[in-house]
């Protein structure tokens, strides 16, 4: 048992995670051995992401102190948090690309921006393309004024080429 200190500091440290993070993702990991449990949080480590299993009274009470409303239903059974410090994609692309693999992983719901959400709505942020690709995305979204920019003003060079250049055949021709 844990002694009323050590809840208090679970607690504490659970409102600077939920504070802190970007996106939590929900879930219950019964039916997962420990090989499992294990590859589980590997993976979320490499991506940054902290894992833990915390009781659910003391999740409930951190959720409450931080401000977040709505969490009650999914502190029920076993749970365990994701916490998506450096992203808010991460954590759920990892755990929904796990549980596909591993049917006994069930994402319950999550936390986004100190907002509430569903299965669904983690299933969404979990298909969104990587940082990267949507950073590209933007760049020639941005690029592309440009580009018609430097062709329009290139349209009038291009045509005087050509004309001198039928003015050039022409003295060939007449010479």
């Amino acid at each position: 048992m844990d002694s009323p200190e050590t809840k208090k500091q679970i607690v504490v440290e659970m409102v600077e995670k939920f504070n802190d993070s970007k996106s939590v993702v929900i879930t219950d990991y019964r039916g997962l051995n420990v090989a499992e449990v294990t590859e589980l949080r590997s993976k979320l480590r490499e991506a940054g992401v902290d894992y833990r299993v915390v009781k659910n009274t003391l999740l409930k009470i951190a959720a409450k102190e931080a401000g977040i409303a709505g969490t009650e239903e999914y502190f029920q059974g076993p749970t365990a948090v994701a916490f998506g410090l450096a992203d808010a994609v991460s954590p759920a692309q990892i755990l929904s690309k796990f549980a596909k693999d591993h049917k006994n992983l069930e994402i319950k719901g999550g936390i986004l921006e100190g907002q509430v959400i569903g299965f669904e709505q983690v299933k969404a942020l979990a298909d969104l393309p990587p940082r990267e690709v949507l950073l590209a995305q933007v760049a020639s979204v941005f690029q592309a004024p440009i580009v018609g920019l430097v062709n329009v003003l290139q349209g009038p060079i291009r045509k005087l080429g050509y004309a001198l250049e039928e003015v050039r055949k022409l003295k060939e021709s007449q010479a």
